[in-house]
């Protein structure tokens, strides 16, 4: 019997993912077009992403079978593996019969036949504590950083430093929430089209809600929203709530110059250029030339024009003779924040990274603030959680800009951002003490983000 299509697709996506460094939710969206049955662009998602999401709980149960590391197996062996004890301990309406003959049948198809007969046994012994939970397959003397870091699938180190940070109760609640499948949240880009736009998604099965932050967001589910019309015709993009919001905190005014630094892959861009209006200037930018390109196919899509697209490096020198009214510095982040959306950020990061991104992003702010008008307004956001990239950078800024910059006050970002939310969505409750724009993953089902805005005096 053939291999599914939706193991196939998810065993061909976790080898990008882990040979190449591909972010699973690109190759996933190039692997799920139309010609490929909605029943399996689903099961194939929940298999890339659950595997990715648990891969070290999943790695403890199968190295209980195996009695030596996962890393040690050919990667196509590893990943064979992975798919099907994923399959036996998260997915019960799924035979183990097929997880396990199926993992034996992809192993053969990456020709690794030798190893079919170790996939076979492993997953069978695997299959019968299945059931048992996993607390109970631990230690009773692990610290609590590792017990935790297994159990729901996560580096010790990162856990240890939420755990110091946030405490226990928090950190759990970040843990189980960023190990859930996210919200499906779209941008609707005209108002007057809303209900042409939902009436095209209900069409094509999928459930449409409103947001539960802003009112030009809705939330999906059923179904892919990039394979609908409405996102065809460009009436949608797919954006989470959070970062929606950033670009509305700048506050647009018609016939602003607008810079968008790090703008790739466009989603940010926009709300500024509706903002702008036809008199304004909008220049986006990003360093690496495919990115731009991207962000010229997704303006395209939008029918967005007027846009200036550059490539440029952003940690460097701007290379423009004049000031900009609003600039936007989406900078490069750790993306801690979207651990659910992208979980293979959790096993690619590395602690010393957050004190890079910390340079990299002061280097940006200080560049961008050498263009920026009197009186206007900057604002810096990244969809980390860590302090190294968000207030710190932040109290970086002021002290070597003593005199020429000032936070934006609690209630100037309120009241610009107030026109934009739901109803029952209070601004207050997204600011914290220092007025600085925050979303944490489990509160608002958003990804999480951070934003500070700065205003040149």
């Amino acid at each position: 019997m053939p291999i599914s299509a939706a193991r196939r697709i998810a065993f061909d996506v976790l080898q990008r993912v882990e040979a190449e460094g591909a972010y699973a939710s690109d190759e996933l969206h190039a692997e799920l077009g139309a010609s490929v049955k909605p029943a399996d662009a689903g099961l194939a998602t929940e298999l890339t992403m659950g595997v990715l999401r648990w891969r070290r709980l999943v790695d403890f149960l199968l190295e209980r079978q195996l009695k030596k590391p996962v890393e040690k197996l050919d990667l196509p062996v590893a990943l064979a593996l992975r798919m099907g004890i994923y399959q036996l301990r998260f997915l019960e309406r799924i035979p183990a019969r097929a997880a396990v003959n199926e993992s034996v049948d992809l192993v053969k198809r990456a020709r690794k036949s030798s190893a079919a007969a170790l996939v076979n046994a492993v997953l069978r012994r695997a299959a019968a504590e299945a059931r048992i939970p996993a607390e109970k397959l631990l230690a009773p003397d692990l610290p609590p950083a590792e017990r935790l870091g297994i159990l729901h699938s996560y580096a010790s180190w990162m856990v240890e430093r939420w755990l110091a940070r946030l405490g226990e109760a928090r950190t759990i609640a970040l843990l189980e929430a960023n190990n859930r499948a996210p919200r499906l949240s779209c941008a609707l880009h005209d108002a007057a089209h809303r209900s042409e736009a939902i009436a095209e998604l209900e069409r094509a099965g999928l459930r449409v809600e409103p947001g539960r932050l802003l009112n030009a967001a809705i939330a999906v589910s059923g179904g892919s929203p990039a394979r609908t019309e409405a996102f065809r015709a460009g009436k949608i993009s797919i954006q989470d709530e959070a970062s929606q919001a950033i670009p509305l905190l700048l506050g647009v005014r018609p016939g602003d110059r607008v810079l968008d630094l790090c703008a790739a892959p466009g989603g940010k861009t926009p709300a500024l250029v509706r903002a702008a209006g036809g008199n304004g200037l909008i220049v986006a930018t990003d360093r690496h030339a495919h990115r731009v390109r991207a962000m010229r196919a997704q303006f395209e899509r939008l029918a967005l024009g007027g846009t200036h697209l550059l490539e440029l490096d952003a940690a460097s020198p701007l290379p423009f003779r004049i000031e900009f009214d609003r600039i936007l510095v989406d900078a490069p982040c750790s993306g801690t924040g979207t651990l659910a959306r992208h979980p293979e950020i959790r096993w690619r990061l590395r602690p010393e990274q957050f004190s890079e991104f910390h340079q990299l992003q002061s280097r940006m702010l200080q560049a961008a603030l050498a263009h920026l008008a009197p009186g206007g307004r900057l604002v810096y956001s990244t969809c980390s959680l860590e302090p190294e990239e968000n207030k710190d950078v932040v109290a970086d800024i002021l002290r070597w800009n003593h005199g020429g910059i000032r936070l934006v006050p609690l209630g100037e970002l309120a009241q610009t951002l107030a026109p934009y939310l739901a109803p029952g969505a209070a601004a207050s409750e997204l600011f914290d003490d220092a007025g600085q724009f925050r979303t944490f993953p489990g509160d608002r089902l958003t990804d999480g983000f951070f934003a500070a805005a700065f205003q040149a005096i």
